[in-house]
């Protein structure tokens, strides 16, 4: 019995029933857009979790399995955490091209494009280039950029449709981040599946699919439910307007020939500004064609991309202490908690993005994972976190508002306590099945990965939703996209930071000989140290700053 077969269908006959209940509960409570935006970001996130979860194996087993195992484990997490912090890297100036030149969705268009290229592209080189890596670095690329359109400004277009204190944002941010995990879900099990039963290739070329298929949602649809909002950028606002009661004052002549005369003034404005921003839109889309490339050579140089994250982060933690002077004293501080909380919200997913490293090596040499006489692919494990998303998403959102009616729903900076409290637990949960509960050959029993699994989401769903819609809410109008993407910024540098600890489990202590015993201690203690010590001290560290942070936000919830 192929166990991992019937996880896959089980879970898609799951979703197909899952999905409508959630769609058929809430038609009625939020806006149409938030289903169309919520059906694009699923694919697009089958997409990128489809390879995301084939990536380090990949690279471990296949393009440097001529490497010793310490010496590819370290090549391959490097790697990986350098691609995903660019994943996350990006948005800061795909927010800034969406703000001032492109709009909301022409930018998410123009990005679903470029990451389709890229999976259909890393599917190709596997088949027919399979030494190439510069075409694997390029392809890797496409989907770099791609994102850093995409990602930001679908979660900026969503919060257009919803005012700066509705009760219902919250929610409708969570039922969008469990659309994000539903297509995570599918695309771990059928990925997964496809990648490590089947054929790598194939597997990075369904989640080109994915995408292609996100794309057409949003395409088709946009017109139809998502009105006139995104269609262009935020800047077209500044745009003055034509001064109609001065301009007749001073046209002479009849009625008829001054509206002539203010008519052709006004179309001739329009024409001008037109004109320039698609010339704008047509550069920015050449430049960013003519930067792929260079962004390829980044992936392997390591050190050099955790510099400039650095640098990136302090810079833009620099732009965000300018704008919040230059704003009201309310304004400025609802930009001290952005900034506050930037750190913490680093360290979070700095620990948690080990999913789709290290711990994905861990379950692969140190979980027994045979169940029921089926032995169940390493990548498939990750689906645990996007299964309990699904299941406990609304559940949350139910929560939310259910404590908010009664007065008692947690602040913003709160939940990011718990998220980190929980995210510690479950690292917790791992080390005492390392230590305590390992088999004579090193294998951990798959119930404690579980479980921890439970934790991280439950510390997730606490943390990642009311983040996203913190941002809607906190950031100067204008600048939404722009302080979304340095949100986004402080994921990119938690997952280059998560590469480095995950590449403590390999470049060291983990040789060519190794066993799962050696493997198994060198795990743990990492996990020890930086999953419950490091993160269990930024927990209480923060509870201290709640009170700071929910008089700065002034009213904002």
């Amino acid at each position: 019995m192929d166990l991992s077969l019937i996880i896959l269908i089980v879970s898609w006959i799951f979703v197909l029933i899952w999905v409508p209940i959630i769609i058929f509960s809430n038609r009625k409570l939020h806006p149409k857009a938030l289903f169309i935006l919520f059906f694009a970001e699923m694919w697009e996130r089958f997409s990128y979790y489809g390879m995301r979860t084939l990536l380090t194996l990949y690279m471990v087993k296949e393009l440097f399995a001529h490497l010793s195992q310490g010496e590819a484990d370290s090549m391959a997490l490097g790697i990986y955490g350098s691609y995903t912090a660019m994943v996350y890297l990006f948005p800061v100036v795909g927010g800034i091209f969406a703000d001032k030149i492109l709009g909301f969705r022409k930018a998410i268009l123009f990005g679903g494009i470029l990451m389709m290229a890229g999976h259909f592209a890393l599917s190709l080189q596997g088949m027919y280039l399979p030494d190439s890596m510069n075409l694997f670095f390029l392809s890797l690329a496409f989907i770099i950029i791609g994102n850093g359109f995409f990602k930001p400004n679908i979660s900026s277009l969503l919060g257009n449709y919803y005012g700066a204190n509705d009760s219902r944002k919250d929610g409708a941010f969570t039922i969008f981040y469990m659309g994000v995990n539903i297509g995570a879900l599918l695309s771990i099990v059928t990925c997964g599946y496809v990648g490590e039963q089947i054929s790598w290739h194939y597997g990075f070329g369904l989640a080109g699919i994915g995408m292609m298929i996100g794309l057409l949602v949003f395409w088709l649809a946009g017109d139809k439910y998502l009105g006139k909002k995104g269609k262009n950028p935020s800047s077209m606002e500044d745009f003055p307007e034509v001064d109609e009661t001065a301009d007749r004052k001073l046209l002479g002549g009849s009625q008829e020939d001054r509206d002539a005369a203010m008519n052709l003034e006004a179309t001739n404005f329009t024409d001008m500004t037109t004109t320039s921003l698609k010339r704008k839109q047509w550069l920015t889309y050449i430049g960013t064609l003519l930067f792929i490339p260079i962004c390829s050579l980044f992936l392997n140089l390591s050190d050099v991309v955790t510099w400039i994250l650095i640098a990136l982060s302090v810079g833009i933690l620099g732009v965000l202490f300018m704008m919040s002077t230059k704003e009201d004293k309310v304004g400025g501080q609802r930009l001290w908690v952005v900034i506050v909380l930037f750190l913490f919200h680093s360290m979070f997913w700095a620990l948690f993005e080990q999913a789709g490293g290290s711990i994905t090596l861990f379950t692969a040499r140190n979980v027994d994972r045979l169940v029921m006489g089926s032995e169940i692919p390493a990548s498939i494990f990750q689906f645990f976190n996007a299964f309990f998303i699904m299941l406990l998403a609304p559940v949350f959102s139910w929560i939310w508002i259910r404590l908010r009616n009664k007065g008692n729903e947690p602040s913003t900076p709160m939940k990011f306590v718990l998220g980190l409290s929980q995210l510690a637990v479950g690292f917790g949960v791992i080390v005492i099945g390392a230590k305590f509960f390992a088999s004579s050959e090193g294998l951990v029993p798959i119930i404690f990965l579980v479980v921890m699994y439970l934790f991280h989401t439950t510390g997730e769903l606490s943390l990642s939703p009311v983040g996203l819609s913190m941002i809607t809410k906190l950031s100067p109008k204008k600048a939404v996209g722009f302080v979304m993407g340095a949100w986004f910024l402080s994921i990119a540098l938690a997952n280059k930071m998560g590469g480095l600890i995950g590449e403590l489990t390999a470049s060291e202590s983990v040789g060519e000989n190794s066993s799962a015993l050696d493997t198994l201690i060198v795990y743990s203690d990492t996990y020890l140290m930086w999953g419950v010590l490091v993160v269990g001290v930024a927990a209480l560290l923060l509870l201290t700053l709640v009170p700071t942070l929910k008089k700065w936000m002034n009213g904002i919830h």
